[in-house]
């Protein structure tokens, strides 16, 4: 056993040996290899990151949403919409809310105005979420400002600032506070303001709202409260959390797929180009094969020491490329491809990421990464090994 250790350890020096011997070729192999995981892991990263973040700052939505539609388009819908819910047993609220887009010509950005009403039961969330204010609070006119928006406007908490109507008439407007950076993923384009001030925007009557909020006592009855929804009221369209969840997983998971396909084909072309170098043997290496072989070395030991240059070459690229991938995700907010995963809206969140790295992921990973470069090289170190020493030396 112990002689077996030391065999193993003497081939694991010489390895280690070769591998310095030629430095530059193998620290070429190193860098691109790295660079390749790192693109791999960090796409892999940023998407459980922001799917994460997303499961998180959904949480406080409502669990069912109702929209009317008409001609496959949503329209306003009637407040008297929600006494017809009120025999439906499980339903705790049912809140009006008012949203919608504007257009900002000057800077050519989207903000998302939204409309609340003070009974909301997730009223105390959406206040933590604010610095300076709170939701629904200051009277007339107050709103409260996601960060992109207050960066883009340069407003600050009590500044006064106007948005036209769809008449073109100003509506003045002050910033009540603004959104904590944690909650970038959904308020950063977000303008929150009372219920009242976004009919007032918007000029939209008292009797109608965008959509009603309904909020369950059980969120296990979910979905057989929106499938009762759904038939009293036939002419609107029933959201709940969980499809908003994973319709929030299915982009960003497409997104990221997308690109991991495309990074895939670089990490295949890299394979490619391994088993060419592999199988390609210059004179120097067959003569030193041929020497190692009539030193005594058996074609086991040979294919041995390959494996562990091939082991250590991607053990070393990929702890590298992982490192860079998790350093560049956490500290740099995935700058490099944050927007493919986020859209490519002028005003883009920006997000504090920390995703979770799980043993999971670290062993896919490996599978796609590391066990196709090994895999690669494994015949073209048989036929290496396999090289008889007198052809070798003969040339």
């Amino acid at each position: 056993m112990n002689s077996a250790l030391e065999k193993h350890l003497n081939i694991l020096d010489y390895a280690l040996s070769a591998l310095w011997r030629h430095r530059l070729k193998n620290g070429g192999i190193v860098v691109v290899f790295a660079a390749v995981i790192f693109l791999v892991a960090s796409f892999q990263l940023v998407t459980t990151a922001l799917t994460e973040t997303a499961g998180k700052v959904l949480a406080v939505t409502p669990e069912i949403t109702i929209q009317r539609m008409s001609a496959g388009r949503q329209e306003a819908i009637p407040l008297a919409y929600a006494e017809k819910l009120h025999d439906i047993f499980g339903i705790r609220a049912v809140v009006p809310r008012v949203w919608g887009y504007y257009f900002d010509e000057v800077r050519g950005a989207n903000y998302t105005v939204l409309g609340v009403s003070a009974d909301m039961p997730q009223a105390d969330e959406l206040s933590r979420a604010v610095v300076g204010g709170v939701m629904g609070s200051g009277g007339q006119g107050k709103v409260v400002v996601g960060r992109a928006v207050s960066q883009a406007l340069q407003l600050q908490p009590g500044q006064l600032f106007s948005l036209f109507r769809p008449n073109l008439s100003l509506k003045a407007m002050t910033v009540a506070g603004i959104f904590r950076p944690e909650t970038d993923l959904l308020t950063a384009d977000l303008i929150a303001m009372p219920l009242v001030e976004a009919r007032d925007l918007f000029l939209i009557p008292a009797s109608k709202a965008t959509d009603l909020c309904v909020y369950i006592s059980n969120p296990a009855e979910i979905g057989t409260i929106a499938e009762k929804i759904s038939k009293l009221l036939p002419d609107t369209r029933v959201l709940t959390r969980p499809q908003i969840q994973k319709t929030y997983q299915v982009v960003f998971g497409w997104r990221s797929g997308f690109a991991s396909v495309c990074l895939l084909a670089a990490l295949a072309a890299f394979a490619i180009l391994a088993w060419d170098k592999a199988s390609g043997l210059s004179p120097e290496e067959r003569r030193e094969i041929a020497i190692l072989k009539i030193l005594g070395w058996e074609t086991a030991d040979v294919l041995a020491m390959r494996f562990w240059e091939g082991g250590l070459v991607a053990g070393l690229a990929f702890l590298l490329g992982c490192t860079l991938a998790y350093l560049h995700v956490v500290f740099f907010g995935a700058s490099l491809f944050r927007p493919v995963l986020v859209g490519w809206s002028v005003l883009h969140p920006a997000l504090s990421l920390a995703p979770h790295v799980t043993l999971k992921e670290v062993l896919l990973l490996l599978a796609f990464t590391v066990v196709p470069y090994l895999a690669v090289t494994v015949v073209p170190a048989w036929r290496a090994a396999s090289v008889p020493a007198e052809s070798a030396l003969s040339g």
